[in-house]
Protein backbone atom coordinates (compact mmCIF):
# COMPACT_ATOMS: atom_id res chain seq x y z
CA UNK A 1 0.00 0.00 0.00
CA UNK A 2 0.94 3.88 -1.00
CA UNK A 3 2.31 5.35 1.98
CA UNK A 4 0.41 8.82 2.61
CA UNK A 5 1.55 12.01 4.78
CA UNK A 6 0.05 14.97 5.50
CA UNK A 7 2.12 17.92 4.51
CA UNK A 8 4.33 19.02 7.23
CA UNK A 9 3.37 22.33 9.03
CA UNK A 10 6.16 23.94 11.26
CA UNK A 11 5.68 25.13 14.40
CA UNK A 12 6.24 29.04 14.22
CA UNK A 13 3.18 28.83 11.12
CA UNK A 14 -0.39 29.18 12.09
CA UNK A 15 -2.95 28.13 10.10
CA UNK A 16 -6.70 29.35 10.75
CA UNK A 17 -8.79 26.17 10.75
CA UNK A 18 -11.59 27.90 8.72
CA UNK A 19 -9.63 29.46 6.41
CA UNK A 20 -8.29 26.25 5.72
CA UNK A 21 -11.54 24.11 5.27
CA UNK A 22 -12.48 26.99 3.04
CA UNK A 23 -9.73 26.62 0.89
CA UNK A 24 -10.05 22.68 0.77
CA UNK A 25 -13.58 23.08 -0.33
CA UNK A 26 -12.44 25.38 -2.91
CA UNK A 27 -10.08 22.64 -4.43
CA UNK A 28 -12.65 19.77 -4.55
CA UNK A 29 -14.90 22.07 -5.76
CA UNK A 30 -12.18 23.45 -8.58
CA UNK A 31 -11.38 19.42 -9.42
CA UNK A 32 -15.05 18.58 -9.59
CA UNK A 33 -16.02 21.23 -12.34
CA UNK A 34 -13.36 20.15 -14.79
CA UNK A 35 -14.23 17.31 -17.21
CA UNK A 36 -11.92 14.17 -17.05
CA UNK A 37 -9.70 14.99 -19.40
CA UNK A 38 -8.45 18.26 -18.54
CA UNK A 39 -5.13 18.78 -18.38
CA UNK A 40 -5.19 21.17 -14.93
CA UNK A 41 -7.50 17.98 -13.48
CA UNK A 42 -4.86 15.68 -11.85
CA UNK A 43 -2.46 18.42 -10.14
CA UNK A 44 -5.91 19.98 -8.89
CA UNK A 45 -6.88 16.43 -7.33
CA UNK A 46 -3.72 16.12 -5.80
CA UNK A 47 -3.77 19.22 -3.88
CA UNK A 48 -7.49 18.51 -2.87
CA UNK A 49 -6.85 15.51 -1.18
CA UNK A 50 -3.72 16.97 0.13
CA UNK A 51 -6.03 19.32 1.35
CA UNK A 52 -8.59 17.02 2.92
CA UNK A 53 -5.98 14.77 4.55
CA UNK A 54 -7.19 16.13 7.93
CA UNK A 55 -10.18 14.47 7.60
CA UNK A 56 -8.75 11.26 6.86
CA UNK A 57 -6.54 11.36 9.86
CA UNK A 58 -9.53 12.42 12.11
CA UNK A 59 -11.62 9.84 11.48
CA UNK A 60 -9.07 7.20 11.50
CA UNK A 61 -8.14 8.02 14.96
CA UNK A 62 -12.19 7.30 15.93
CA UNK A 63 -10.78 3.39 15.60
CA UNK A 64 -7.44 3.45 16.84
CA UNK A 65 -6.83 1.03 19.82
CA UNK A 66 -9.07 -1.63 18.40
CA UNK A 67 -5.87 -3.97 17.46
CA UNK A 68 -4.92 -2.51 14.08
CA UNK A 69 -2.19 -0.37 13.19
CA UNK A 70 -2.90 3.64 13.61
CA UNK A 71 -0.88 3.61 10.51
CA UNK A 72 -2.85 1.03 8.54
CA UNK A 73 -5.92 2.78 9.62
CA UNK A 74 -4.60 5.94 8.19
CA UNK A 75 -3.76 4.58 4.89
CA UNK A 76 -7.50 3.09 4.42
CA UNK A 77 -9.20 6.45 5.75
CA UNK A 78 -7.07 8.29 2.71
CA UNK A 79 -8.15 5.48 0.01
CA UNK A 80 -11.81 6.42 1.61
CA UNK A 81 -10.80 9.87 1.36
CA UNK A 82 -9.35 9.31 -2.77
CA UNK A 83 -13.19 7.51 -3.10
CA UNK A 84 -14.70 10.52 -2.19
CA UNK A 85 -12.65 13.22 -4.58
CA UNK A 86 -13.13 10.90 -7.40
CA UNK A 87 -17.10 10.23 -6.70
CA UNK A 88 -17.78 13.89 -5.86
CA UNK A 89 -20.73 15.55 -7.82
CA UNK A 90 -20.92 19.29 -6.05
CA UNK A 91 -24.51 19.65 -8.44
CA UNK A 92 -26.11 17.46 -6.48
CA UNK A 93 -26.45 19.77 -3.41
CA UNK A 94 -24.34 18.04 -0.59
CA UNK A 95 -21.29 19.74 0.69
CA UNK A 96 -17.71 17.30 0.35
CA UNK A 97 -17.36 16.78 3.99
CA UNK A 98 -21.06 15.39 3.88
CA UNK A 99 -20.16 13.10 1.42
CA UNK A 100 -16.84 11.96 2.11
CA UNK A 101 -17.54 11.57 5.92
CA UNK A 102 -19.40 8.31 4.93
CA UNK A 103 -17.19 6.95 2.04
CA UNK A 104 -14.52 7.38 4.35
CA UNK A 105 -16.26 5.55 7.58
CA UNK A 106 -17.62 3.27 5.25
CA UNK A 107 -14.05 1.81 4.06
CA UNK A 108 -12.70 1.92 7.59
CA UNK A 109 -15.64 -0.53 8.35
CA UNK A 110 -14.91 -2.57 5.44
CA UNK A 111 -11.33 -2.85 6.75
CA UNK A 112 -12.50 -4.28 9.92
CA UNK A 113 -15.22 -6.78 8.54
CA UNK A 114 -12.49 -7.89 5.65
CA UNK A 115 -9.13 -7.69 7.03
CA UNK A 116 -8.80 -7.96 10.31
CA UNK A 117 -10.83 -11.41 11.20
CA UNK A 118 -8.07 -14.58 12.45
CA UNK A 119 -10.25 -16.99 10.76
CA UNK A 120 -12.81 -16.41 7.63
CA UNK A 121 -16.31 -16.33 8.47
CA UNK A 122 -19.22 -15.35 7.14
CA UNK A 123 -20.34 -11.65 6.33
CA UNK A 124 -23.89 -13.03 8.11
CA UNK A 125 -22.02 -13.82 11.05
CA UNK A 126 -19.79 -10.99 11.30
CA UNK A 127 -22.74 -8.66 10.77
CA UNK A 128 -24.45 -10.51 13.31
CA UNK A 129 -21.84 -10.20 15.88
CA UNK A 130 -21.78 -6.61 15.54
CA UNK A 131 -25.61 -6.61 15.91
CA UNK A 132 -24.85 -8.84 18.61
CA UNK A 133 -22.60 -6.49 20.35
CA UNK A 134 -24.87 -3.12 20.10
CA UNK A 135 -27.99 -5.37 21.71
CA UNK A 136 -25.84 -6.17 24.62
CA UNK A 137 -24.79 -2.48 25.10
CA UNK A 138 -28.35 -1.24 24.58
CA UNK A 139 -29.68 -3.98 26.62
CA UNK A 140 -27.44 -3.78 29.67
CA UNK A 141 -28.49 0.12 29.89
CA UNK A 142 -32.37 -0.44 29.41
CA UNK A 143 -32.36 -3.84 32.09
CA UNK A 144 -30.07 -2.88 34.37
CA UNK A 145 -27.92 -6.48 34.27
CA UNK A 146 -26.16 -7.88 31.47
CA UNK A 147 -28.50 -9.56 29.10
CA UNK A 148 -29.51 -13.04 28.88
CA UNK A 149 -29.32 -14.93 25.13
CA UNK A 150 -33.00 -15.31 25.40
CA UNK A 151 -33.04 -11.40 25.65
CA UNK A 152 -30.62 -10.50 22.42
CA UNK A 153 -32.63 -12.86 20.23
CA UNK A 154 -35.97 -11.28 21.17
CA UNK A 155 -34.42 -7.71 20.59
CA UNK A 156 -32.75 -8.61 17.57
CA UNK A 157 -35.73 -11.09 16.13
CA UNK A 158 -33.85 -13.77 16.04
CA UNK A 159 -33.54 -17.66 17.47
CA UNK A 160 -31.41 -17.91 20.18
CA UNK A 161 -29.36 -20.55 18.11
CA UNK A 162 -28.37 -17.74 16.05
CA UNK A 163 -27.48 -15.71 18.60
CA UNK A 164 -25.51 -18.73 19.89
CA UNK A 165 -23.96 -19.16 16.53
CA UNK A 166 -22.89 -15.36 16.17
CA UNK A 167 -20.74 -15.62 19.55
CA UNK A 168 -19.33 -18.66 18.45
CA UNK A 169 -18.32 -16.79 15.60
CA UNK A 170 -17.32 -13.67 17.06
CA UNK A 171 -14.34 -16.13 19.13
CA UNK A 172 -12.76 -15.89 15.14
CA UNK A 173 -11.89 -12.27 15.32
CA UNK A 174 -8.81 -12.92 17.60
CA UNK A 175 -6.62 -16.23 17.84
CA UNK A 176 -3.68 -16.78 19.63
CA UNK A 177 -0.50 -17.86 18.79
CA UNK A 178 0.46 -21.91 19.37
CA UNK A 179 3.77 -20.20 20.32
CA UNK A 180 2.15 -18.23 23.49
CA UNK A 181 3.62 -18.80 26.72
CA UNK A 182 0.85 -20.22 29.14
CA UNK A 183 3.35 -21.18 31.97
CA UNK A 184 6.51 -19.58 33.98
CA UNK A 185 8.96 -22.69 32.50
CA UNK A 186 8.31 -21.68 29.27
CA UNK A 187 6.00 -24.27 28.06
CA UNK A 188 3.84 -22.95 24.73
CA UNK A 189 0.18 -23.40 24.13
CA UNK A 190 0.97 -26.12 20.92
CA UNK A 191 2.10 -28.75 24.07
CA UNK A 192 -0.88 -28.13 26.06
CA UNK A 193 -3.35 -29.70 22.93
CA UNK A 194 -4.15 -33.14 22.72
CA UNK A 195 -3.56 -35.40 19.64
CA UNK A 196 -6.04 -39.12 18.89
CA UNK A 197 -4.67 -41.62 20.76
CA UNK A 198 -4.70 -44.91 19.00
CA UNK A 199 -5.00 -46.79 22.16
CA UNK A 200 -8.42 -46.14 22.50
CA UNK A 201 -9.36 -47.78 19.00
CA UNK A 202 -7.06 -50.52 19.75
CA UNK A 203 -8.29 -50.95 23.24
CA UNK A 204 -12.37 -51.23 21.43
CA UNK A 205 -10.97 -53.44 19.05
CA UNK A 206 -9.66 -55.71 21.56
CA UNK A 207 -13.29 -55.95 23.33
CA UNK A 208 -15.10 -56.81 19.97
CA UNK A 209 -12.36 -59.42 18.84
CA UNK A 210 -13.25 -61.85 22.35
CA UNK A 211 -16.75 -62.69 20.51
CA UNK A 212 -15.27 -62.72 17.04
CA UNK A 213 -12.60 -64.85 18.07
CA UNK A 214 -15.48 -66.92 19.60
CA UNK A 215 -17.31 -67.87 16.94
CA UNK A 216 -14.56 -69.62 14.85
CA UNK A 217 -13.75 -73.44 15.09
CA UNK A 218 -11.00 -74.45 17.49
CA UNK A 219 -8.20 -75.05 14.21
CA UNK A 220 -9.21 -71.60 12.79
CA UNK A 221 -8.28 -69.98 16.30
CA UNK A 222 -4.76 -72.12 16.08
CA UNK A 223 -4.66 -70.77 13.30
CA UNK A 224 -5.23 -66.64 14.04
CA UNK A 225 -3.27 -67.25 17.02
CA UNK A 226 -0.27 -68.95 15.41
CA UNK A 227 0.02 -66.26 12.71
CA UNK A 228 -0.65 -62.79 14.57
CA UNK A 229 0.13 -63.56 18.22
CA UNK A 230 3.13 -66.28 17.71
CA UNK A 231 3.91 -64.40 14.51
CA UNK A 232 4.52 -67.78 12.62
CA UNK A 233 5.06 -67.98 8.94
CA UNK A 234 1.98 -70.35 6.92
CA UNK A 235 4.77 -73.18 6.26
CA UNK A 236 5.56 -72.99 10.16
CA UNK A 237 1.61 -72.91 10.93
CA UNK A 238 1.96 -75.93 8.55
CA UNK A 239 4.13 -78.36 9.61
CA UNK A 240 3.04 -77.39 13.36
CA UNK A 241 -0.48 -78.87 12.79
CA UNK A 242 0.16 -81.54 10.00
CA UNK A 243 -1.67 -79.66 6.93
CA UNK A 244 -0.64 -78.11 3.88
CA UNK A 245 0.69 -74.76 3.25
CA UNK A 246 -1.90 -74.05 0.51
CA UNK A 247 -4.48 -75.25 3.28
CA UNK A 248 -3.67 -72.64 5.92
CA UNK A 249 -4.22 -70.26 3.63
CA UNK A 250 -7.26 -71.35 2.90
CA UNK A 251 -8.34 -71.74 6.30
CA UNK A 252 -6.54 -68.17 7.36
CA UNK A 253 -8.93 -66.31 4.95
CA UNK A 254 -12.14 -67.81 5.92
CA UNK A 255 -11.02 -67.01 8.99
CA UNK A 256 -10.66 -63.29 8.47
CA UNK A 257 -13.47 -63.31 6.90
CA UNK A 258 -15.55 -64.83 9.65
CA UNK A 259 -13.77 -62.09 12.25
CA UNK A 260 -14.32 -59.14 9.69
CA UNK A 261 -17.91 -60.14 9.66
CA UNK A 262 -17.80 -60.53 13.27
CA UNK A 263 -16.62 -57.09 14.01
CA UNK A 264 -19.04 -55.51 11.87
CA UNK A 265 -16.79 -55.31 8.33
CA UNK A 266 -17.46 -56.74 4.64
CA UNK A 267 -15.99 -59.97 4.50
CA UNK A 268 -13.49 -60.10 1.92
Amino acid sequence: MTVITEPAVHADVHVDASASTDLASDLITAMAALPAGHPSRPGLRDRAIEAWLPLARHLSSRYANRGEPRDDLYQVAVLGLIKAADRFEPDRGVDFAGFAIPTIVGELKRHFRDKTWSVRVPRRLQELRLAITGANNTLSHTLGRSPTVADIAEHLGVTEDEVIEGLEGARAYNSASLSTPVSENGSELGETLGCLDAGFEEAELRVALGPAMAALDEREQKIISLRFYGNLTQSQIAEQIGISQMHVSRLLTKALAKLRTGLGGVPA
